[in-house]
């Protein structure tokens, strides 16, 4: 069964969340997830346990317990859902983004930036 483990403080190691959870039963994998840019903990991480049994003692014995001073929120993880394809797709003919030259009422002119009172990003 798998876990996530939400509202980690960023000195929890992995090595201490298995220790954690491994008292309800056993543990084939702990993940603490990392922002991809700055590596920097993200606050939340999954724990698989090895059987149902085992995930439900550590949600009933774990969710809100306190770890380095933070208040756990542990539950069933949900499936991953799939994503759309594609990413940032302009809306404007000219297959630039906005702010990039053309003569949009979005940006525009030699500006660049996204417009607006609050001027270029």
């Amino acid at each position: 069964m798998k876990l996530y483990v939400g509202n980690l403080a960023g000195s929890v190691t992995e090595q201490e969340l298995n220790d954690l959870f491994v008292q309800f039963g056993g543990v084939l994998s702990v993940r603490i997830m990392k922002d991809k840019f700055s590596g920097q903990p993200r606050g939340f991480g999954f724990v698989e346990m090895d059987s149902a049994d085992s995930g439900n003692a550590a949600i009933s014995g774990l969710d809100s317990s306190e770890l380095h001073g933070q208040r756990l929120r542990v539950n069933e993880a949900r499936p991953p859902q799939e994503r759309s394809e594609g990413g940032f797709r302009p809306r404007s003919g000219s297959g630039r983004p906005f702010g990039q030259g053309g003569s949009g009422s979005r940006g525009g002119g030699s500006r660049g930036g996204f417009g607006g009172s609050r001027g270029g990003y």
